[in-house]
């Protein structure tokens, strides 16, 4: 399957240091290529992660809860069968995501494909099972950010909100879905359906979320589960006491070790700093890789180092309490589910958990890994190998007749529609007006520059004069040149309209496609066939963005 391809610089706001990783196949020296632990496998796209995987200590036990939780998302066939190769043997190729409204943002979508064909591509070049894993990120606390779902209409992008409200930070995943907790979920439900045209994904999220009992973790597993069910992705909620006590290693040591591994990440910090980077996580001297859960309201507090004397043994602090070591390793040893890691420890836990051979991630969580490396190599001994998830903007058909129609590749796109129908004005001038315009302005950039230059050898105040005098020339000539282009948009009122709807549909709102509109809306549109077709693409391995055609 032949694919379009771009340079990640399609998109907006890509850091330097994401856009460095992918390119560290090409350079043997940058620092890079350590920061992520590639030694000579030659970059995140040259297969040497299949190598090895971390080993579980309890395969078994891990099968378990993964089979219970299985069950709970009514996981298909397929899954169940994976779960099994675990206890077997297998390994994991791991991607998780936030537990948002109705399944989130397209990338959800897009990482899990990718775990599945990378699962696939590691199964069959090494000949030993390889399934896909997706960690549903159930322990943050940030409502706001999963209380929201993006679709389109015909002619805007529509948010719908289920009104999540609780009395404390909890962890988002244990959000009960209630009249009481989401007052507006039912209104987004029925809204949703209209919007998704009543296709069956529409009953998929009426199933998942709208059924009795049900929290945000376990209506977006079910949800996941469902759209992934042919291709066995196994879905993990870890927020548990089961997993928190098969991850307790990677949690003790964040408390016995707490000041040399505050130590690494200031290091690393400084080396990301030193070469043009910034730390995804701002390592402050109070900071710590924990959170604790109180016990009464079940609040997620972060714990906090306390200054340590001489003599004592190190103090923490979450909200207004104060605690040992001694009494965090007793809550650990009681009540593991109460403490859970941050951003960066997260991972490091995951792998403690999971046999993971490899994590997918998108950007910003691949930046996160430059410093999370660090306490891999500290805790762990080893770094697991972190691969970019699948980036892709879809086209509908009529879209891309449209884009055809007027000569508009993906590129063109991002921008505002003011600014994409401007330029189809300025396509749409006669040749001859062209021709005169670019005449104008070809003179008037030479004779201003040379007049500019003559009058600054005369005297300095007369060229800055001459310079200032000069931009409002341009300026004026580039008014000109805009309402030009405007009268051609004002003759052809359908060129308005068609960069209305490429932007709408390509880059709603300013922002990638993939990362404000709801995967589901395309699942109501092109069906289960959708998600073959992005494990397909994602099997490409394109280094930047794709462009996929429906």
């Amino acid at each position: 399957m032949s694919i379009e391809c771009y340079p990640i610089t399609v998109l907006p706001h890509v850091s330097q240091l994401y856009r460095d990783y992918l390119a560290m196949g090409d350079d043997a020296d940058t620092p890079v290529r350590s920061w992520y632990g590639s030694g000579d496998s030659g970059g995140p796209f040259a297969g040497g992660w299949m190598k090895a995987a971390a080993e579980p200590a309890d395969r078994g036990r891990l099968a378990d809860e993964l089979l219970r939780q299985a069950r709970s998302f009514n996981a298909s066939d397929e899954t169940i069968a994976n779960v099994e190769r675990l206890r077997s043997g297998a390994r994991a190729v791991v991607t998780g995501q936030q537990v948002s409204l109705f399944g989130g943002h397209l990338f959800t979508l897009l990482k899990a494909a990718t775990v599945v064909s990378r699962a696939r591509e590691a199964t069959r070049i090494t000949g030993i099972d390889h399934v896909p894993v997706f960690w549903m990120a159930t322990e943050d606390h940030d409502l706001a950010e999963v209380d929201q779902v993006s679709l389109l209409t015909k002619t805007e992008v529509e948010t719908l909100k289920a009104g999540l409200r609780v009395s404390h930070t909890v962890r988002v995943g244990d959000v009960e879905l209630t009249p009481e907790t989401a007052p507006l979920l039912e209104q987004a439900v029925e809204r949703a359906t209209e919007l998704l045209e009543y296709a069956p994904v529409a009953d998929w999220i009426r199933e998942a979320y709208l059924a009795p009992g049900g929290t945000l973790s376990t209506a977006f597993g079910r949800l996941i589960s469902r759209i992934f069910a042919t291709q066995g992705l196994i879905v993990v909620d870890a927020a548990g006491r089961e997993f928190h006590a098969m991850g307790a290693s990677t949690l003790r040591a964040a408390m016995e070790r707490a000041d040399e591994l505050h130590q690494h990440l200031q290091e690393r910090t400084n080396e990301l700093t030193a070469h043009g980077y910034h730390a995804q996580v701002m390592v402050a001297d109070s900071s710590s890789l924990l959170f604790l859960l109180d016990e009464g309201t079940g609040e997620r507090v972060a714990l906090r180092r306390v200054s340590e004397p001489a003599t004592s043994e190190r103090q923490w602090r979450a909200g207004s309490h104060v605690f040992s070591t001694a009494d965090l390793l007793g809550i650990l040893e009681r009540a593991p589910e109460r403490l859970s890691p941050n951003a960066l420890l997260r991972p490091i836990f995951q792998d403690t958990v999971l046999p993971t051979a490899a994590y997918i991630g998108g950007p910003a969580e691949i930046a996160y890994f430059a410093q999370s490396a660090v306490l891999y190599d500290a805790i762990l001994g080893r770094i697991t190998p972190v691969l970019p998830r699948l980036s892709a903007t879809l086209i509908e058909p009529a879209i891309a007749a449209v884009m055809e129609k007027d000569e508009i590749q993906l590129p063109d796109a991002m921008t505002t529609a003011v600014e994409l129908a401007q330029r189809l004005g300025a396509r749409a001038m006669p040749i001859a007006l062209k021709r005169r315009l670019a005449a104008v302005g070809n003179a008037l950039e030479t004779e201003l520059d040379a007049l500019t230059e003559y009058l600054r050898g005369i005297d300095a105040s007369l060229g800055t004069a001459a310079a200032t005098s000069g931009s409002k020339m341009r300026y004026q000539m580039n008014r000109l040149r805009r309402m030009a282009a405007t009268y051609e948009l004002q003759k052809e009122a359908s060129l308005s309209k068609h960069a209305a709807a490429i932007t709408l549909n390509l880059f709603p709102e300013g922002h990638p496609q993939e990362r404000l509109l709801a995967g589901v809306w395309f699942l109501a549109r092109y069906g289960d066939g959708l998600v073959d077709r992005l494990v397909e693409t994602a099997n490409n391995q394109c280094p930047g963005h794709v462009v996929v055609r429906l």
